[in-house]
């Protein structure tokens, strides 16, 4: 008697939600202090503005952020932990999505990838699709915003690392790449909480080493989320005609990952 095998049909991709980013002109938009205008903040409804400070860790090669991954370390107050976020990017071309999410299925992250959360970052004219994985560590500082130092932060990242960052080019290639790494940063940036049209909206200020290392460039950035690209792009259309009607736009995107890795170079 002849057996029947049924193989298992191919997992689905993933199904992603949306950030909208779009950068505003620090000229226009913030004090000589650096801090965001009256207007602005009115504009958009601002009650809150918090603390956050961010790093990276890699090695002096880049070769976790060559091979499309970063991994962060970030505090955001009033928050007692530090959040740990391990992050696949996937360039988009043409706004083609489904080719970056089965480029992803490729890589193992398909719509059984439960603990994974798949994002479209959606610029000026950049869109790349995210897979990150969060995990929280309780830190004993000083309850503030400091972040631990390179071998402590290194020990959280290899402790927590996930399968499918850690085996990505061969096992154990994240923990051993995290065992050399060096950090990229900290950033000590703010992010004002408003509303805009319905959507809890954050515009966040990075200051960020200037390319010749000789002061800072701030970076101003306006983001919300939606969990439907049509609502994603609705409103983004609408926000961006708002922006440039205030002169408060620029129109550029701020890859603000690359940025830090190339201005923050190993010592």
């Amino acid at each position: 008697m002849l057996s029947t095998v049924v193989s298992e049909a191919p997992a689905a991709n993933m199904t992603p939600d949306f950030e909208v980013r779009l950068q505003l002109d620090p000229d226009k938009v913030l004090h000589s202090n650096h801090q965001l205008t009256d207007l602005v903040r009115d504009n958009f409804s601002v009650k809150d503005t918090v603390k956050m400070n961010v790093q990276f860790l890699d090695k002096c090669s880049h070769e976790i952020f060559k091979a499309g991954w970063n991994v962060r370390l970030r505090v955001v107050q009033p928050k007692p932990e530090i959040e740990l976020t391990y992050k696949k990017r996937y360039d988009i071309a043409g706004g083609n999505t489904e080719a970056a999410l089965a480029k992803a299925n490729q890589d193992g992250f398909t719509s059984k990838s439960d603990k994974y959360e798949a994002q479209v970052e959606w610029g000026y004219k950049k869109q790349t699709l995210s897979v990150s994985r969060g995990k929280k560590v309780r830190y004993s500082g000083d309850g503030g915003t400091d972040l631990p130092g390179t071998a402590a932060s290194r020990d959280m990242l290899v402790d927590k690392a996930p399968g499918k960052f850690d085996n990505f080019q061969g096992k154990k290639w994240g923990t051993k790449a995290l065992k050399e790494a060096v950090v990229f940063g900290p950033v000590h940036a703010t992010r004002a909480i408003g509303s805009w049209g319905g959507h809890k909206l954050y515009i966040e200020v990075w200051p960020i080493r200037s390319a010749d290392g000789s002061g800072w460039q701030y970076f101003v950035e306006a983001s919300f989320k939606a969990g439907r690209r049509a609502e994603a792009e609705a409103a983004r259309g609408t926000l961006l005609k708002e922006l440039q009607d205030k002169g408060w736009f620029l129109p550029e995107d701020a890859l603000k990952t690359n940025i830090i890795m190339e201005r923050y170079a190993c010592p």
